[in-house]
């Protein structure tokens, strides 16, 4: 007896191995030919998504509504004038404050000449759309025409352009004159 079933396990144990060879055959017919050749390394930087580049920075950000509005877009710190025509009339770069509008669209609420900012430095052609996280938020030119980082440790809303972008952004952006924060 002791014959017949180690017989019998050497039987399995054939069958069982002719199997596993059988589904190997076929499934090696499935197999793609790159499968196993050596595949170039990429590093994490390359495989991380990356948001798609604007082709010309400057170009006004699509989604930005329509007719005549100030556009500030948040991830280029930029300003678009925008006429009435839909036609970009002026286009700079700005230096943000600490505290950021949040996306949206919004209206011009207040206007000052002159006045001390925020961060203590005399400003002008102060124009104010919103406010967020305690902090009033508008666009200014100081006076001294610097447009230094704000200190990181004040919640500052003043948003500073030069001079000359302060004197149009005063000239255009009247009470009431449509504001849109890009992200």
């Amino acid at each position: 007896m002791a014959r017949s079933s180690s017989g019998f396990v050497a039987g399995l144990t054939v069958a069982a191995i002719v199997t596993v060879g059988f589904l190997a055959y076929q499934a090696s017919a499935h197999v793609p030919d790159s499968l196993g050749r050596p595949q170039a390394k990429k590093s994490p930087a390359a495989t991380a998504p990356k948001p798609p580049a604007r082709k010309n920075p400057a170009a006004l950000p699509g989604a930005s509504g329509s007719g005549e509005r100030v556009v500030y877009a948040l991830d280029s710190d930029r300003v678009w004038l925008v006429g009435a025509d839909g036609k970009v009339q002026r286009t700079f770069k700005v230096m943000p404050g600490t505290v950021d509008p949040l996306p949206g669209t919004y209206a011009v609420t207040s206007r000052t000449a002159t006045s001390p900012g925020s961060d203590g430095r005399l400003v002008e052609h102060i124009v104010r759309f919103t406010s967020h996280e305690g902090a009033v938020i508008g666009f200014s030119a100081a006076v001294d025409g610097s447009t230094p980082r704000p200190d990181a440790s004040k919640k500052l809303g003043g948003i500073r352009e030069s001079r000359a972008d302060g004197t149009a952004m005063w000239e255009f952006a009247t009470l009431g004159t449509k504001v849109v924060v890009t992200g």
